[in-house]
């Protein structure tokens, strides 16, 4: 069994994504290794998409959609999906109200209020939000620790990058075949346009559709270079890498072998795991002997099943974990190692 050295990871890495199934000390781990960071030195943004919003609660101190300073060197910031997604659909309808006449508005604002409730709506919202966030970051902090939601709703999430760019370049080549055409029409037929190709040249300038056309078209590009940059970020395992929280118990790693199957097959780069609550040596009660055993046994699993990963044991601790000194004595566990002895 190789042995995942955190410090190094949170030392090298630009983006560090924090994930598992629901309840498996993920959002601690992701604020444990987020202070760990900045207490190296580094300047750490920790962003939690969690609707359960318990990184609060983790470091015992108010975060919201704001970005709040919680330590030295660590800033935190809690997205709200729910909220992403009404912000993100006002802003496509601010985007899209110049490229649509008067009465087609309406329409279009049911048709994204429809789409509100569509299967994939957060997660398209939250990826263009993150996308941004990344974007913005780059200049202000050295590591984005995101401490994700639970696994299945991750990697819907993460395999959107892709999706989006696809579905942007075939609208981009729509609209460029649009374009095409209304040169054409304007070549054959001057002065109309394909909103109205009947009416009179004073009711509707070519120029006009033209102007929407490359205004549309480079709203589109805008969008595709975002997700294109998000795709290879998350791709490039020099600078990103998830990271799997799971305790050693049989839900949670069939879940996390599932999980992984995916990210392998999208290309995700995976860092390692975390096994959280993991009883320690020693123990005398003939009850906790007894689930030592079984322990034992989901932890051969792991290995039978995800050996190959590197891998950090974290036992499990006396009582919750709450605020920053637990986090930095929980984080004080981490250590490589020969560090440690």
């Amino acid at each position: 069994m190789k042995t995942l050295d955190t410090d190094t990871l949170i030392a090298h890495h630009r983006l560090l994504l924090v994930g598992g199934k629901g309840g498996v000390g993920k959002t601690t781990l992701a604020a444990t290794l987020a202070l760990r960071a900045a207490d190296a030195g580094r300047q750490v943004l920790l962003v939690s998409t969690d609707p359960a919003h318990s990184l609060a609660d983790a470091l015992d101190r108010p975060v919201g959609p704001r970005e709040t300073r919680v330590a030295a060197g660590l800033t935190a910031l809690e997205i709200d999906p729910e909220d992403e997604a009404d912000a993100y659909l006002e802003r496509v309808l601010t985007q899209m109200r110049p490229f649509v006449r008067q009465e087609q508005l309406r329409e279009l604002t049911r048709q994204l209020q429809l789409s509100r409730q569509s299967p994939g709506a957060q997660e398209a919202a939250l990826l263009e939000r993150l996308a941004r966030l990344l974007d913005e970051s780059d200049t202000r902090f050295d590591l984005i620790v995101l401490d994700t939601a639970p696994t299945g709703h991750t990697l819907r999430l993460l395999s959107l990058p892709e999706i989006m760019a696809v579905w942007t370049d075939g609208l981009l080549r729509h609209n460029e075949r649009a374009s095409e055409l209304g040169q054409v029409l304007q070549h054959l037929t001057p002065g109309r346009d394909l909103d109205s190709p009947l009416g009179k040249p004073e009711d509707h300038a070519t120029a006009g559709m033209a102007a929407r056309s490359r205004d549309l078209t480079a709203t589109l590009r805008t969008r595709q270079q975002l997700f294109h940059r998000m795709r290879d970020r998350l791709l490039d395992a020099s600078q990103s890498g998830f990271l799997f929280v799971l305790t050693p118990e049989r839900l949670p790693i069939l879940e996390t072998h599932r999980a992984l199957d995916s990210l392998t097959a999208s290309g995700v780069p995976v860092a390692g795991l975390l096994i959280n609550r993991v009883l320690p040596e020693g123990i005398e009660s003939d009850f906790l002997k007894a689930r030592q055993v079984r322990q034992q046994r989901h932890l051969d699993d792991i290995q039978t099943r995800m050996g190959h990963l590197p891998q950090r044991q974290v036992p499990l601790q006396e009582d919750d974990i709450q605020g920053i000194e637990d986090l930095r004595a929980l984080g004080s566990l981490l250590r490589p190692p020969q560090a440690a002895s």
